[in-house]
């Protein structure tokens, strides 16, 4: 179903072409509704462990927090990310960071993130309360055949190191 990645803002010939400031303005509307529909989901939703609010008055830019999941060596861990929605929203993808630092075999030491739903995977049906929700899995169950940092992957293996470097090395 490729038509659920197509951006209308961007398959409207006329405007995409001139760039009319009018088609401008109405694709931000409609990303500041859906971007509004999602914070009111995710209120409303009760998923244990994460949240995530606009920073300031921007709706463009989010703060999230994802609680490391019980029975993982994250639980009791609390991260914050930053979510910055493009103008194509939700037909392009999110930039989600840690600002927490965070040891994870997929996660490199800028806070940056590899998960395919993020990248080549990523569909318009994904909403802020999936993306979070993704991560908290990741934490738990990394993907180590990619890892974006070495040394994590490798310490994985041994549960019981991993943990008590992680604990170590966690600031909040």
């Amino acid at each position: 179903m490729a038509s659920q990645n197509m951006d209308p803002a961007a398959a409207s010939s006329t405007a995409a072409l001139k760039g009319s400031e009018t088609g401008g303005a109405a694709a931000k509307g409609s990303v500041s509704k859906r971007l509004q529909q999602e914070l009111m989901t995710l209120m409303m939703s009760g998923d244990k462990g994460i949240s995530a609010f606009p920073e300031s008055d921007n709706l463009f830019k989010w703060i999230g927090t994802i609680d490391g999941a019980h029975g993982t060596v994250y639980e009791g861990l609390r991260y914050k990310l930053s979510l910055e929605f493009p103008s194509g929203y939700p037909y392009k993808a999110p930039r989600v960071k840690f600002i927490t630092p965070c040891y994870h075999p997929n996660v490199d030491e800028h806070g940056n993130i590899c998960l395919d739903i993020l990248k080549e995977k990523w569909s318009a049906l994904y909403d802020v309360r999936s993306i979070l929700l993704s991560i908290q899995s990741l934490l738990g169950e990394p993907n180590n055949e990619s890892p974006m940092n070495a040394s994590a992957a490798e310490l994985w293996e041994n549960q019981e190191a991993y943990k008590a470097h992680l604990r170590a090395t966690y600031k909040n």
